[in-house]
């Protein structure tokens, strides 16, 4: 049987996808593929029951001792991503070769729909040549195949470009294996617990500190569109210093300000401004800073705390919470501080806003009872929907796609906070692990974007 090219399309659509189903289900369509455009069929069981696709990822040819591991970086994302059940290799009827076309009807009777293929080979200068091959094993036909190249230290993030690319073409969803997590890696007792910058891959890999830890750092913010992260840093004794680090340079420096205290710092979505919360006396503002001529704009002037500012993707309104109704609750206003509105009611207190990147989803933590709920809203407040609720769960910082959120989860006492995914439809929790401790996390964009 011929092979198909590298980059044929298959012939055939299959029904709706599971992944879009939920989300119309819970009223979550906005920025999802059409159903023409969902490719495989990820099922739906008895009385609507998600079934996640199952898809076999066989071990890259080539070079052995790299194909295993970009062939499990692979499996690994896509499980954790909660649409995929990655197939046992006991269950795989044959040792698929990747110049070849599998033989569908064996691959069909184990049950399998989604089969990728790989090879990843190592020249003489120690470059590596990396291509995979998804298929769709019920059409029998190639749904999409690529190929990467580059230095031998980039194998784990050719895995995360191949499991992007696979996820894409099925969910018809932007990809987000191909990015890091920033978080506060903590250690030590809780009444010593030093409070680190930290950043790794999304998978919990190659972590890396970024401070010492001689002061402690809060609120780290990812910019949207650059190599820089925002944060707080206090050494004992002092007032907390916002300060932004680049991470290709290692380059930092400190923001000034004339405030007692500047708190919540985040990038303008160009991520050439910031937007923080400067404390004077009992009250709190919202400043926009020009991070080139460091010149301040004050857009908020309540007789409140307002605190935890978040722009919308395009720009032209900010987030925030603020007590100004008596109870810490989250409100929206243009990027100039004009038209300041409500949009959290109910039980509770709302805090710690964040915009998807998509647009189309608020997330913040809402406190209530003693509990503290991850959820997400429509920008004009509408939709409250709970994906997660616990004792202490806070920080919601959004996947690049907008479709998975990590979080951090404190059980209190003596013990610390630890990393979480959850996707928008609440149906998929995974830990997120990290060495130790972990708070504040923050996601980067997708590597490429990055400038």
């Amino acid at each position: 049987m011929d092979v198909p090219s590298m980059h044929s399309p298959s012939r055939l659509r299959f029904a709706l996808s599971a992944v879009l189903w939920l989300c119309l289900a819970a009223g979550l369509v906005s920025g999802f593929a059409s159903p023409a455009q969902a490719q495989l069929n990820l099922r739906i069981g008895p009385g609507g029951a998600f079934q996640p696709m199952p898809i076999a990822i066989a071990d890259f040819s080539g070079d052995p001792s790299l194909g295993p591991t970009l062939s499990g970086i692979v499996t690994n994302n896509l499980k954790r991503s909660g649409y995929f059940t990655p197939v046992e290799k006991a269950r795989f009827p044959e040792s698929p070769n990747f110049d070849a076309a599998p033989n569908f009807a064996a691959w069909k009777e184990a049950g399998v729909q989604g089969l990728v293929t790989g090879r990843v080979i190592r020249d003489g200068s120690g470059r590596l040549k990396a291509e995979f091959r998804l298929w769709d094993v019920l059409s029998g036909q190639q749904m999409v195949g690529q190929q990467y190249a580059g230095d031998g230290a980039n194998a784990r993030r050719m895995g995360h470009l191949i499991s992007d690319a696979v996820y894409t073409k099925i969910t018809g969803i932007g990809g987000f294996f191909d990015t890091r997590v920033a978080f506060v890696d903590e250690s030590g007792s809780k009444e010593h617990r030093r409070k680190r910058l930290a950043i790794m891959d999304q998978d919990g890999a190659n972590v890396r500190y970024l401070t010492s830890g001689e002061a402690s750092v809060v609120a780290p913010r990812y910019s949207p569109s650059t190599q820089d992260i925002t944060y707080m840093a206090q050494v004992t004794g002092q007032q907390p210093r916002v300060q932004v680090i680049n991470l290709s340079t290692g380059a930092r420096q400190v923001i000034p300000t004339n405030a007692e205290m500047s708190t919540s710092p985040r990038f303008s979505p160009d991520g050439r401004r910031l937007v923080m919360s400067d404390q004077d006396g009992g009250n709190a503002s919202i400043y926009v800073m020009d991070l080139a001529s460091k010149a301040q704009t004050r857009i908020t002037n309540a007789n409140a705390i307002d605190t935890s500012p978040s722009f919308s993707p395009d720009g032209r309104e900010i987030v925030f919470e603020s007590d100004r109704g008596g109870q810490q609750q989250v409100y929206v206003m243009g990027a100039d501080g004009s038209n300041p509105r409500r949009l959290t009611f109910g039980d509770g207190s709302a805090s710690q806003p964040a915009w998807s990147p998509r647009g189309d989803y608020i997330a913040f933590t809402r406190q209530r009872k003693g509990s503290f709920a991850i959820c997400i809203m429509k920008p004009d407040g509408s939709g409250e929907r709970v994906l997660t609720e616990g004792f202490h769960n806070e920080g919601p910082t959004w996947a690049p796609n907008g479709q998975y959120l990590i979080f951090f989860r404190d059980p209190g006492g003596q013990a610390g906070g630890k990393l979480y995914m959850v996707d928008i439809t609440g149906k998929v929790e995974q830990p997120v692990p990290t060495p130790s401790y972990a708070s504040d996390p923050t996601w980067s964009p997708l590597i490429d974007a990055q400038k």
